[in-house]
């Protein structure tokens, strides 16, 4: 009885969780279907309304509203996707060669190298973030897409990530692909990628989510509507106050800008967790 109890007790406050953090989605929700004029009133209601459609097609096509001009919300996550991909792919790519190198290769300093590269774990972009633009702007990669992704691949995280699981390969494998006559770089491609999947799935959607989010990097980089990204885009449409901003179009950009991460983590769901919590890849 008493474990019953607290099972009980125990999923009320899971679900209270849920619905505290799902409120402000919802309202976002609800409020992207109606009038920014029944918004700004403040009786906005909390069922649908009737102008979902022209709400979401003037923010995708046009971005336009009464008191609102901004880039359309499609070319905003054109340029947010873009951006998330090269970023996943790029940290992905450079962390497995780096991690194969260090684990698998002898070669001088190659701990030093590993220890410098896990230094930089404690040098977040904010920290960085002046001499990155110094050498950005001096090879010209100001408002482009090269500039907005290339400063933001490397990852210490994923490194160490991926050799604390190389360093799990048993040396058995490793001697029996070197038998059979396997270089390195068929030892990696068909041996360590197959094996990793897991580990690139989950770490496919923590970059992900990363590199969609980001905000002062894209903040600085980007000098054209062209090359917004989404959340720059909706902070821009917010104005000075209430009366300057078409809270209707705001919500539907912010509700559209929520989808391609929660497809994403949807998607990715099964291998995410089993990325980080199952032992036998």
């Amino acid at each position: 009885m008493t474990g019953s109890r607290n099972a009980w007790l125990a999923h009320l406050v899971l679900l209270l969780g849920v619905i505290i953090f799902a409120f402000p989605i919802y309202v976002a929700v609800i409020g992207s279907t109606h009038s920014s004029s029944t918004i700004a009133r403040g009786d906005m209601p909390l069922v649908p309304g009737a102008q979902a459609i022209e709400n979401y097609a003037q923010a995708l096509q046009s971005g336009q509203g009464s008191r609102v001009r901004a880039t359309p919300a499609l070319i905003m996550m054109r340029n947010s996707l873009v951006m998330a991909l090269v970023i996943v792919v790029g940290k992905i790519f450079i962390s497995l060669l780096s991690a194969y190198a260090v684990v698998f290769f002898e070669f001088p300093f190659r701990m030093t190298i590993f220890w410098m590269i896990f230094i930089t774990l404690m040098l977040p972009v904010e920290v960085r973030i002046i001499p990155t633009y110094s050498v950005v702007a001096r090879f010209g990669m100001i408002d482009t897409f090269a500039g907005l992704t290339i400063p933001l691949i490397a990852s210490a995280t994923a490194t160490l990530l991926f050799r604390q699981f190389f360093m799990t390969i048993p040396d058995e494998l490793v001697d029996a692909a070197q038998m059979d006559g396997a270089g390195p770089l068929r030892f990696f491609w068909s041996i360590l990628l197959p094996l990793s999947r897991t580990n690139i799935a989950a770490l496919f959607v923590i970059l992900f989510i990363y590199g969609w989010n980001q905000y002062l990097w894209p903040l600085l980089i980007t000098t054209s509507r062209g090359r917004e990204t989404i959340v720059i885009g909706i902070v821009k449409m917010i104005g000075t106050g209430d009366a300057h901003t078409d809270w209707n179009l705001i919500m539907a950009t912010a509700v559209l800008a929520l989808l391609p991460p929660v497809i994403v983590v949807l998607l990715m769901q099964r291998w995410f967790v089993k990325g980080l919590v199952d032992v036998e890849k």
